[in-house]
């Protein structure tokens, strides 16, 4: 440990997961489930509430790309906290649909708060932990998305019964009890020491960051398509129903508590990268198993692998990112820029799938296979170094090539 002992860095983990819980699983995620109640209650047109559910997605791409500067001029935890407080307003001001451009507005700055979460969050808290158990302790703060998933399948329901308002109005109370609970969690920067890493990636490791880049790109793509429709296909695309719709969405958030702690311990076990082939393998079979079975006890024993998916490659994409790179300065950058990445391609492919949604006269499975693809190439971007071997010898946790 650096400046905190092992038995006082549970309360900035503790804060970690309360912000990823707030500003990226509360914040995109509890949307999903509530498309179907938007479009029936007529708060806005079905197109009109599938582009809302994008504007989140181009917020976290904003988000991202100011995380750092806004860190540079004010404290980490501050930025932090302030956009807590930012989702937890934005959840209050959704309970009035005035307008699309109100709405909007309100999706995009909640969404510009969990871009800044995830660029700020593991950044301060990882160089207070152990080099061997970060990246557990990175699926620990990302559990929050995890948790955020399988609260809204759970809580928006719940919720719901009482109307669209108070569903907005509950989660924003939610959202302000976890802010506060995780005020003084967080911790102070640790000064700017001179770092032995040169300005730029060594050589060695230059390559590896451009094809994580490109991976972390291509998986953002892929998660979109489940995560934006997945409710609604079971509802109303297999004519199930919104409860088989909200049953399956309890089973993605499951899915998604136990992703980022397990890739986590795979990143700290088999190393980074043999970790992230194995998941894109496992989610490429399972949005087929998606694609192809209406049985609805399939569908959910995929959409476990599926809903570990999106935050569980978050830890996977950190924990290679310090493998490639030295110096918490360095390791810090390349982190903005691979959400960066991330955030680019997630926010295109969130307008993509609803062009091609509404395009395609509502093919659900167009989209899903539109997903697999994305997978597959990113899977074939690895062949280079899998024919040339230049990973074979290198121990579990040390890959750099």
């Amino acid at each position: 440990m650096n400046s905190h002992t092992q038995g006082s860095l549970w309360m900035p983990i503790w804060a970690g997961l309360c912000a990823s819980l707030v500003g990226i699983g509360l914040a995109r995620f509890a949307y999903t489930p509530l498309i179907p109640s938007l479009i029936e209650a007529h708060w806005f047109s079905a197109s009109a509430v599938v582009y809302l559910g994008a504007a989140n997605l181009a917020g976290y791409l904003v988000g991202a790309l100011i995380g750092r500067p806004l860190a540079a001029r004010h404290s980490s935890a501050s930025v932090l906290r302030a956009m807590m407080l930012l989702v937890s307003l934005a959840f209050l001001a959704c309970a009035w649909p005035l307008s699309v451009a109100w709405f909007f507005s309100w999706r995009l700055l909640s969404g510009i708060a969990g871009g800044v979460i995830m660029v700020l969050a593991a950044s301060t808290i990882l160089p207070h932990v152990a080099a061997g158990r970060r990246g557990l302790a990175s699926g620990a703060i990302f559990l929050g998305l995890g948790l955020g998933i399988a609260g809204s399948g759970t809580l928006v329901p719940i919720l719901l019964a009482q109307g669209l308002a108070t569903t907005w109005t509950g989660m924003a109370v939610v959202a302000l009890v976890l802010t506060l609970s995780s005020w003084r969690g967080w911790p102070d920067d640790l000064a700017h020491a001179p770092q032995p890493a040169t300005p730029h990636e060594p050589a060695q490791s230059a390559g590896g960051v451009r094809l994580l880049f490109a991976q972390y790109a291509l998986m953002a793509s892929s998660l979109v398509a489940p995560m934006m429709f997945l409710v609604d296909y079971i509802s109303r695309g297999l004519g199930e129903g919104s409860h088989s719709g909200a049953a399956i969405w309890t089973l993605y958030g499951v899915g998604a508590i136990v992703g980022p702690v397990v890739y986590g311990y795979l990143a700290d076990h088999l190393g980074a990268r043999a970790a992230i082939r194995l998941v894109l393998l496992m989610q490429a079979m399972a949005i087929t198993v998606l694609v192809e079975s209406r049985d609805l006890h399939v569908l959910g024993a995929a959409v476990l692998v599926i809903g570990s998916f999106p935050p569980g490659i978050v830890p996977l994409a950190l924990a290679r990112v310090h493998q490639l790179v030295t110096g918490h300065a360095q390791q810090n950058a390349t982190w903005s820029r691979a959400t960066i990445s991330f955030a680019t391609f997630q926010a295109l492919a969130g307008y993509a799938y609803s062009a091609l949604f509404s395009a395609s006269q509502e093919n659900y499975r167009l989209l899903f296979t539109v997903a697999i693809g994305a997978v597959l190439v990113a899977l074939l971007l690895e062949l280079p170094s899998l024919l040339g071997k230049s990973w074979s010898n290198t121990p579990a946790g040390r890959e750099v090539t």
